[in-house]
């Protein structure tokens, strides 16, 4: 179920919230509940589904870090999970508000078509995934405000932007990681008609793209609250050399270390999120 991913959603939620609440307060118990179980319920019973149908991939590109291809548990566990928990995410997102219920029903629908079709398309589910990347800050943002409207404050979509960004990068590069197992499935991905150096390289500048844009928030006065803040310039810039590491070894390097570089970039984007949140209340 991957729930440290379903903490990560609910701190971007967190931060669509409190930016939208002016770094004012927290929000509202009721709303803090009921957002984190909607991020935790729908990531759990996504993922276990997404494992369920890449089963046979899974065991071409050895990936013994997931139970089912080690046999821990059966196939039917994962629909088990995924029955119990998907409903139970959408019901906590129609006690949120009714915008939160319509975000959450839709992007919940295009998970189960991913997870079931879009894989064998991936150039298209890349950019599926990174939107699930980015979308719990408009979440967060639409959770807290009074009316059921998606105007909220812009640099919630401008954060949401940096994080579809680098949820691209992640994602191109992970289909380079399995390409093997994609191939042998018939999958269409940015390896198989690009090749797997030109990917890298597209990867790495989305990641540089997603860098550059952090630094908005802090030099623009219209994003109030990281407007020259120094507390979020620090915890961002750890987070873009991660990125700008990852990147220039995708652009340079004939053979990068992928899979170590699929968790410095989830490192990264967890520095991030907490760069995100962390100085709206402290300003150095």
């Amino acid at each position: 179920m991957r729930l440290e991913h379903g903490i990560m959603l609910f701190l971007g939620i967190l931060v669509g919230s409190v930016i939208a609440l002016e770094g004012k307060t927290l929000p509202s118990w009721d709303k803090f509940i009921l957002t984190f179980f909607t991020a935790l319920f729908l990531e759990a019973s996504t993922f276990a589904l997404n494992d369920y149908f890449d089963l046979d991939v899974d065991i071409v590109n050895k990936r013994n870090d997931r139970p089912l291809v080690r046999g821990d548990i059966k196939p039917k566990t994962a629909l088990i999970l995924f029955g119990v928990f998907f409903p139970l995410g959408i019901i906590c997102s129609y006690f949120v508000n009714f915008a939160c219920f319509i975000i959450a029903l839709i992007t919940a629908l295009f998970a189960i078509l991913y997870d079931s079709h879009m894989k064998k398309i991936k150039f298209i589910g890349n950019f599926y995934i990174a939107y699930v990347m980015a979308i719990p800050f408009v979440f967060g943002g639409v959770a807290v405000i009074k009316e059921n409207t998606f105007v909220i404050d812009p640099s919630i979509y401008i954060i949401a932007l940096i994080a579809f960004l680098a949820g691209s990068g992640r994602e191109i590069m992970k289909d380079v990681q399995d390409y093997e197992g994609d191939k042998q499935k018939g999958t269409r991905s940015f390896p198989k008609y690009i090749g797997e150096r030109k990917s890298n390289i597209i990867a790495g500048l989305f990641y540089i793209l997603a860098v550059c844009l952090s630094f908005v928030p802090f030099i623009m006065q219209t994003y109030t609250l990281y407007y020259k803040n120094y507390t979020y310039l620090g915890l961002v810039l750890i987070c873009d050399i991660l990125l700008l590491i990852t990147a220039f070894d995708l652009i340079f390097k004939k053979e990068p270390h992928l899979k170590l570089y699929r968790k410095i970039s989830l490192v990264a984007i967890f520095i991030g999120l907490i760069a995100f949140l962390v100085s709206i209340f402290i300003y150095i």
